[in-house]
């Protein structure tokens, strides 16, 4: 081969096919992590050890001269080095290994096409419950951090006790072990720090549903005040209104019983939801709400717009009612918001819409609004009659995106 770079899979105990072990010792320069370099210490060639930043790693290599190869483990597109470096060089050429999550599909016997397979190393595990609820089969790569343990006691908090747990240590290697677990096995145990951990829904065991439109009554709510709450009917409407993505960065201000929260949560899966409320009562309701409904969203205490400084700048913004300083609020808010973003704003009075419409103006937000007038029917004796809610006004303001 010409090429100028190779990057190599390579197995757990160092294992490569003959033709890339022929090619590793033709490179002139040998880089990998040092547990992958120590698979061939009689190497000739000059050797390099990744260390550091990737970018400061392909300024060396555009610098380079002779065959490069650069060493990886499993598959070095699944999760790995090759894509990068594929995007950043001209002439790369990738030699996959077995990755992973494929040999632990192969050592439990079952088809892996449709799994749902997310990283947790060297990320945190928070927001993990919205993005794998309601699905069959899972596959997590772990860390020192995120261990079988960390993860089986994750999903316990939130009720998912349809899944077991398939834990598959040292794939490939001398030292394999794999064993199916049920969740409450692995509380308290330790792994090898190369692990998998695949989820598969238990046989006959149905998990709870939702659909978008959450009844009201499903949600804890402050009592004896109880129906402080976004109605399903403008819930619905508003999350419309947001225009959610899959990967989606929202603001809930003012969240209550974070019923909107917990909805565009569910929406978001890939993205994240940051949710604001200044009653600490109302506060312990929504954290109740949001692990049973599976939804892992940050929560602060507190009154906005204190306390939205440190959370990244929305795609969404969804604010359910004011404390006097909407004004601000509503700038602060138009200032963050990423380019074609969205706020949504539910007002039950005209003084609060005209406030509203008058600040979005004055921050170059174009708006529109919409009066929802709905009701519900209720029996009486053995007929039914409607019940109308209070009025609400939806108003939806847009950032509109800067022309390059």
């Amino acid at each position: 081969m010409n090429d100028k770079i190779h990057v190599i899979g390579l197995g757990d105990d160092g294992d490569v096919a003959p033709e890339q072990h022929a090619l590793i010792y033709r490179s002139n320069i040998l880089i990998g992590g040092e547990r992958h370099l120590a698979f061939f210490p009689d190497f000739e060639g000059e050797t390099w050890v990744i260390k550091g930043a990737l970018n400061e790693l392909v300024k060396k290599i555009q610098a380079a001269k002779g065959i490069i190869t650069v060493l990886a483990s499993g598959d070095p597109l699944f999760y790995g080095i090759g894509g990068y470096l594929a995007q950043k060089l001209d002439g790369v050429v990738i030699h996959p290994h077995f990755s992973s999550v494929q040999l632990a599909f192969a050592r439990l016997g079952v088809s892996w096409q449709d799994a749902y397979i997310a990283s947790l190393h060297g990320k945190p595990i928070h927001g993990l419950a919205q993005k794998i609820d309601g699905r069959d089969k899972v596959a997590l790569l772990t860390d020192d951090k995120q261990t079988p343990a960390v993860i089986a006691d994750y999903l316990l908090s939130f009720g998912m006790t349809e899944y077991q747990a398939f834990v598959a240590e040292n794939l490939g290697g001398t030292s394999e072990r794999c064993g199916r677990y049920g969740l409450e096995e692995l509380k308290g145990q330790t792994f090898s720090p190369l692990n998998v951990v695949l989820l598969l829904k238990k046989a006959g065991h149905a998990a709870p549903h939702w659909g978008l439109g959450i009844d009201d009554d499903q949600f804890s709510q402050r009592k004896p005040d109880k129906g402080l709450i976004t109605k399903k009917e403008v819930r619905v409407l508003s999350l419309s209104e947001l225009n959610l993505r899959p990967d989606s960065s929202v603001w809930d201000i003012g969240t209550c019983t974070a019923s909107v929260a917990i909805e565009a949560a569910r929406i978001a899966r890939e993205g994240a939801v940051y949710a604001i409320e200044k009653n600490e009562p109302d506060l312990q309701n929504a954290r109740e709400n949001a692990q049973k409904f599976r939804a892992d969203i940050t929560f602060v205490h507190g009154k906005a717009p204190e306390g939205l400084q440190n959370w990244p700048d929305p795609d969404a913004v969804f604010i359910g009612g004011s404390g006097g300083e909407m004004a601000d609020l509503l700038k602060l808010c138009a200032e963050r918001l990423r380019p074609n973003g969205r706020i949504v704003l539910n007002a039950a009075t005209i003084e609060t819409l005209y406030e509203a419409t008058q600040t979005f103006a004055a921050v170059g937000l174009t708006t529109r609004v919409t009066l929802l007038q709905t009701s519900r029917s209720k029996p009486i004796l053995h007929m039914t009659r409607f019940e109308g809610l209070n009025p609400i006004y939806i108003i939806t303001a847009y950032k509109e995106a800067r022309e390059a």
